[in-house]
């Protein structure tokens, strides 16, 4: 890897799109760094084309950065992601090229996650959504939030169990609400070893009475929820996503709750991941139900979180070149 010759024409970060309200962290530690600093807002990849074509790093928040970008890229080095998920990225392309891709572990927002997983089900299950609103109505009944079932005893079913979904598992647990996790990607002793059960996928969809998907986005988990699986699930049940809109069919989410197969759902995000789009209008059917309860991607937040997502990703592509090995590589080059 060629490392930063001060002496040249500075290097350029482009930051491809962020929704900080500024870019002054990322500047401070790239501009220090002794690198040339471009901030942006794309919404498209040809956007990210036009800005970053001849740049020697890409920082991502949503904007794709696909295999088009890339192959467009003249002297690109590396590509971090702010974020763990890498969805928007097209690794393998990358890979080709000799473009490393980074990531920032998911310890900055574990907490957060966790925290509004079980924030999104309490809200459901208890109903919080629906006595608000008929308080202020001026309804003051306990009856206007029927059926409201004990938690204690129930079942959780979570998708994945990776340090988020462990970390849920571990907030569940202080409410006596029984874990089950199906991870296709880890032995089920090492799930065992947490204190909760291994299961199927079939088994996952059947027994929770709380599904909360904390998987990655790909080929086989896009639309992984639709119609077939939300059919199976129990009437009473309630789908908690902090994981990425896609992996649930937003139509088939609708029939879902609008006609009773499920009781309730808690979205951290939508299928058309409002973020990504330019002038992106609230039309999603899904509003208008109140059986849901649905947050803007927001799982991630506090202060201290996007504070440490923005300074990771600056200084891992500072690193990168300046000649440092990544600390977060997800690719290898």
């Amino acid at each position: 890897m060629t490392s930063h010759n001060p002496s040249s024409r500075p290097e350029t970060v482009v930051i491809a799109d962020y929704d900080f309200g500024d870019a002054d962290v990322e500047r401070s530690i790239i501009e220090q760094a002794g690198f040339q600093f471009v901030a942006a807002q794309c919404k498209s990849e040809d956007d990210v084309i036009a800005v970053a074509r001849d740049a020697h790093a890409v920082v991502a928040q949503y904007a794709t950065v696909g295999a088009k970008a890339i192959d467009s890229f003249t002297q690109c080095r590396v590509i971090a992601r702010y974020g763990t998920g890498v969805d928007i990225v097209d690794v393998e392309a990358a890979t080709r090229k000799g473009i490393l891709v980074t990531n920032v572990p998911n310890e900055w927002c574990e907490d957060e996650v966790a925290d509004h997983a079980v924030a999104l089900l309490l809200a459901e299950a208890r109903k919080v959504r629906q006595y608000d609103r008929q308080t202020r109505a001026g309804e003051w009944r306990w009856q206007s939030g029927q059926p409201i079932y004990r938690l204690r005893g129930r079942v959780m079913g979570l998708l994945a169990f990776g340090a988020i979904a462990r970390a849920i598992a571990l907030r569940a647990s202080g409410f006596g609400i029984k874990v089950i996790a199906h991870d296709p990607f880890m032995d089920p002793a090492a799930i065992e070893a947490e204190g909760v059960e291994a299961v199927s996928f079939d088994e996952l969809v059947e027994r929770s009475d709380f599904l909360v998907i904390q998987a990655p986005l790909n080929a086989s988990t896009h639309h992984m929820f639709d119609e077939t699986v939300l059919r199976r699930l129990k009437p009473t049940a309630i789908l908690i996503n902090t994981a990425r809109g896609p992996i649930v069919s937003d139509r088939a989410l609708y029939q879902a709750l609008k006609e009773g197969w499920i009781a309730g759902a808690g979205l951290d995000d939508i299928e058309e991941e409002p973020a990504k789009q330019r002038d992106w209008k609230p039309t999603n059917p899904l509003f208008e139900l109140e059986n849901v309860v649905i947050t803007p991607h927001a799982a991630y937040y506090s202060e201290e979180s996007i504070h440490t997502v923005r300074q990771f990703a600056a200084e891992e592509v500072v690193r990168v070149l300046s000649g440092q090995p990544a600390l977060s590589p997800v690719n290898s080059i």
